[in-house]
């Protein structure tokens, strides 16, 4: 499917696709993820890097890493984007796994 793309990109743009990210993060369940969440709300972006470079298997956590590089409007936001995105669904994936195992093994037992 090819669409028209518009090479602009723009703050509104890019916040569009951050809380779009940030929808399938969803509410932190874990401290750690809260403690990611909440500093990059407060703009603490080099806070996340060190969290999500020193739990580097927590998609979480690399999915807000990458997306205070976003905010900077650079040639590389879509790029930033994408890995934001990917880091995102893996986290989005890895959740869902875990619940549906739960559910199975409760309903075999």
């Amino acid at each position: 499917m090819v669409t028209s793309i518009n090479s602009e990109i723009d703050a509104e743009r890019v916040n569009k696709a951050v809380q779009a990210i940030l929808e399938v993060l969803g509410t932190p369940e874990i401290e750690l993820h809260e403690q990611a969440l909440t500093a990059f709300q407060q703009g603490n972006h080099q806070l996340v890097k060190r969290l999500a470079a020193t739990n580097l298997s927590d998609h979480y956590c690399k999915a807000l890493g990458y997306l205070g590089g976003a905010l900077k409007l650079t040639p590389n936001t879509d790029t930033i984007l994408a890995e934001s995105a990917r880091a995102a669904a893996e986290f989005a994936k890895e959740k869902t796994l875990a619940r549906l195992g739960r559910e199975i093994a409760d309903a075999m037992n």
